[in-house]
């Protein structure tokens, strides 16, 4: 599981030039899934990016995380993650999961963290999204989890 974090001051989804999901501070999560990946990498992966120190102090450090600062998260689908450039010109997306079991994937994932009380917008699935954000920082970071199946492949 791949997840591309973006602290932001606002940002919003839209799709067919209509808005549907829109925060103000917070993170843009973009998420992607490979193969074997499962709430073991869910949950390993929420609790980084909750807990992540990546907001502010009183001082300027950056020693809070989303949850001291009430932030929030608009969270989107994003397969391209999983691109693998390594040969010619156009990108390889085989190592991201399927669309079905992926929707699936992402859907526990946003539930578990609305289930914390977090507020989540999100993109829509699958769709061509227009996400727009503003950069705070800018503080990009990019978190992974191998999972079981990608440590036998190896």
């Amino acid at each position: 599981m791949r997840v591309l974090i973006q602290r932001c001051l606002n940002s919003s989804v839209s799709v067919d030039n209509d808005i549907i999901g829109k925060i103000d501070s917070g993170v843009v999560l973009f998420v992607c899934f490979t193969e074997g990946d499962s709430s073991s990498e869910i949950d390993y992966m929420i609790d980084k990016i909750i807990n992540l120190r990546i907001f502010d102090d009183e001082n300027g450090i950056m020693n809070k995380s989303l949850i001291d600062v009430d932030g929030s998260i608009l969270s989107i689908s994003q397969f391209t993650l999983y691109a693998d450039t390594r040969k010619g010109r156009r990108p390889s997306y085989i190592n991201a999961l399927n669309g079905n079991e992926a929707s699936l994937l992402y859907d526990e994932f946003n539930n578990k963290i609305m289930d914390l009380n977090i507020h989540v917008e999100t993109g829509k699935f699958g769709a061509d999204m227009k996400v727009s954000l503003v950069n705070d920082g800018p503080v990009t970071i990019m978190l992974e989890k191998e999972n079981n199946y990608e440590k036998k492949c190896s």
